[in-house]
């Protein structure tokens, strides 16, 4: 395994020349993932790659996995701080899948959802549905997301070492922190991921060459 330093420029360029390799490939739309611990910013990474694939002739869609969390009497069935719920039971995966994912996909009706509850008040956004554009990707930020069975085709991980994780995590957040070691220990990102940036010093990402990404 072969770890590179990057410039966070570099990053973004060298992913979205994967995501447009893997869509000249696909037919129908290109989903792609990216995941890590909310202070890796999962949401900035996919928000970047949507000026260099319009470039590259790719329309995208950003979709969050935070409009497509689960009802907050199910997520939070056994409390507001249930780090096992959290890892387990937050994304409404069907949900994802269903209006957003395998929709846009080769089996789907070519139209999704851009969002479907508010996280906060776990209310229907009302967002209208959306018309897939030929070649659309999808870009999908989110948490803990590797594992749980989301329809997509290019996934992408920003990796934090355990002791960063407990660092950065405010201290109203101290319960989350034994969900994401689950999520290490069991889901093993690193090894589940196709694209593996370690972010532990957020300006200095360093790319690891696992072999997935050359062959995704």
């Amino acid at each position: 395994m072969r770890v590179e330093p990057v410039s966070p420029e570099v990053l973004v360029a060298r992913v979205a020349a994967l995501v447009v390799e893997r869509a000249r490939a696909d037919a129908a739309g290109t989903r792609v993932l990216v995941d890590g611990h909310p202070s890796t910013r999962p949401e900035s990474l996919a928000d970047a790659l949507v000026e260099p694939l319009r470039v590259a002739g790719r329309p995208t869609a950003r979709i969050s996995a935070r409009d497509f969390l689960r009802p907050a009497s199910l997520r939070l069935e056994h409390g507001h701080e249930d780090p096992d719920s959290l890892l387990d039971g937050w994304i409404d995966v069907g949900a994802l899948n269903r209006e957003v994912l395998t929709a846009v996909g080769p089996d789907g009706d070519g139209r999704y959802l851009p969002s479907l509850r508010d996280p906060v008040t776990s209310r229907s956004t009302r967002a209208g549905y959306v018309e897939a554009a030929p070649g659309l990707v999808v870009l999908l930020d989110a948490s803990l997301a590797l594992g749980q069975g989301l329809d997509v085709d290019l996934t992408v991980h920003l990796s934090l070492q355990d002791a960063t994780i407990a660092r950065r995590t405010p201290a109203t957040d101290a319960w989350t922190v034994p969900a994401y070691a689950r999520y290490r220990a069991e889901v093993d990102p690193e090894r589940t991921a196709d694209v593996v940036v370690r972010v532990d010093d957020a300006r200095r990402p360093a790319w690891v060459d696992t072999g997935a990404s050359r062959r995704s």
